[in-house]
């Protein structure tokens, strides 16, 4: 009886560390969307301001790009396209404060 009762207790010790483990994972998850999803919007706010006041074509944002991926090689989203995808996002939401928390628990493809 007394196994049993231990081997429960373990049990239940395990299972509680994995619904532990899983809630901080989606916690990290959340916080890394969030930040990206920021970093994100102020790129793309600062290329629009820049557009505006400089008249920048693609061939600058192109120019960003490259040098972007080369000092960041391993991080992806830092193509010409998505550079744009970030303007057209900074341009969609220029109140970002208001939108922030709401946009956080939004999966990156779908913003």
């Amino acid at each position: 009886m007394e196994n049993q009762l231990n081997h429960n207790s373990y049990v239940e010790l395990i299972e509680g560390f994995k619904k532990q483990i899983s809630q901080a994972r989606i916690r990290a998850h959340l916080a890394v969307n969030k930040e990206m999803i920021t970093l994100y919007w102020h790129i793309g706010k600062q290329i629009l301001e820049r557009q505006n006041s400089q008249g920048w074509r693609t061939k600058v944002i192109e120019n960003i790009s490259k040098a972007l991926r080369a000092e960041f090689p391993e991080m992806k989203g830092l193509s010409a396209k998505n550079l744009v995808y970030m303007q057209t996002f900074a341009k969609a939401y220029p109140d970002f404060s208001i939108t922030q928390e709401v946009l956080a628990q939004i999966p990156l493809g779908h913003i």
